[in-house]
């Protein structure tokens, strides 16, 4: 029996002891009061507190909190009454101000939030508000950051969720902004009108500048064609007139190359000749030369058959009717 009983002491000691064993997980703190007191805050490993005597009044994480508050009716200065919610990220950095500093800090972060906003929207008209995030995010930061800081909360950022307007506003911000769009549609396609019509313009004077020069090109090289041509004919008459004078020309030759050009003249289509007095003269003495030789005379043609005569049926005594003949 007294065995037994020594052998519950010994394990209600055992089981005493390992009650008084903490063992704090990585980035969490606990804190301990001694008889009600805080005694020590207990960070990441193994602790032992005295039994009875102390006890662990709060479990703290040091990890990065999010704060998701509900949408605030707020006001604007211009007297628009909108709904915004807001999410507030935040991380404990003073265990034991956490907690004694206030109590449920969590509620009164929420609603430290909430007024806070009201005053920053309370002074910025309804543009302001819905074009400013970034400025009223940077200031509930900072007001929010400055009123924790005794509470052992340090603000990281906050950010603006939504922000809803009334549904006339909405409808109304949407017209204008359909009114915008109209707006720069018509100016995108001015601008198109205009871009191409410029274009145009372009190319129309570009195409008649390449047609003039083409044109000029085209001009040059056909007279460049006939200043050829009349070179060369030039040039062939004169080598044939040098041959002329190579060969010892005679007054003969002249002779005989005026009586060809005369026959050229005469083949043309004009009705009168004017004849100079010296190509007469050489005609005359052709057909002397002609006449002597003998040369260009043509064979006499056989004269042309007498057509009989023919009777007349009133005047002439010897004329018969077919039927007398016969």
């Amino acid at each position: 029996m007294d065995g037994f009983f020594i052998f519950l002491v010994v394990a209600a000691v055992v089981i005493l002891i390992l009650s008084c064993i903490r063992i704090v997980p990585q980035a969490t703190e606990f804190v301990v009061e001694f008889l009600g007191k805080y005694k020590a805050t207990w960070g990441a490993g193994i602790h032992f507190k005295i039994p009875i005597l102390e006890r662990v009044s709060n479990r703290i994480t040091l990890k990065e909190q999010v704060l998701d508050s509900p949408p605030q009716p707020v006001i604007t200065k211009d007297n628009v009454t909108m709904q915004i919610d807001t999410v507030v990220f935040f991380r404990i950095f003073d265990s034991k101000m956490y907690s004694y500093g206030v109590v449920n800090p969590v509620n009164a972060l929420s609603n430290l939030t909430a007024t806070t906003l009201r005053n920053i929207i309370g002074e910025m008209d309804l543009d302001s508000t819905l074009t400013s995030r970034d400025t009223i995010n940077g200031k509930l930061t900072g007001i929010l950051d400055d009123a924790t800081d005794q509470w052992g909360i340090k603000i990281t950022r906050v950010e603006l969720k939504n922000i809803i307007p009334p549904a006339a506003i909405q409808a109304a911000m949407e017209k204008q902004m359909k009114a915008e769009r109209d707006r720069r549609e018509t100016l995108l396609q001015a601008e198109g009108h205009k871009e191409a019509s410029i274009t145009r313009a372009e190319g129309d004077k570009r195409a008649m500048i390449l047609a003039a020069e083409g044109e000029r090109d085209a001009r040059i090289a056909r007279a460049e064609g006939e200043a050829r041509a009349i070179y060369l004919a030039k040039k062939a008459e004169a080598d044939g007139l040098r041959a002329l004078m190579e060969a010892g020309i005679n007054d003969v030759v002249l002779e005989l190359k005026k009586y060809e050009a005369l026959t050229n003249v005469a083949n043309g289509r004009a009705a009168k000749l004017i004849i100079p007095s010296d190509v007469v003269d050489t005609v005359k003495k052709n057909v002397i030369f002609s006449e002597t030789s003998g040369l260009g005379h043509q064979t006499e043609s056989e004269p042309a058959p007498e057509e009989e005569a023919k009777l007349d049926a009133c005047c002439d005594e010897n004329y018969k009717e077919p039927w007398e003949q016969a």
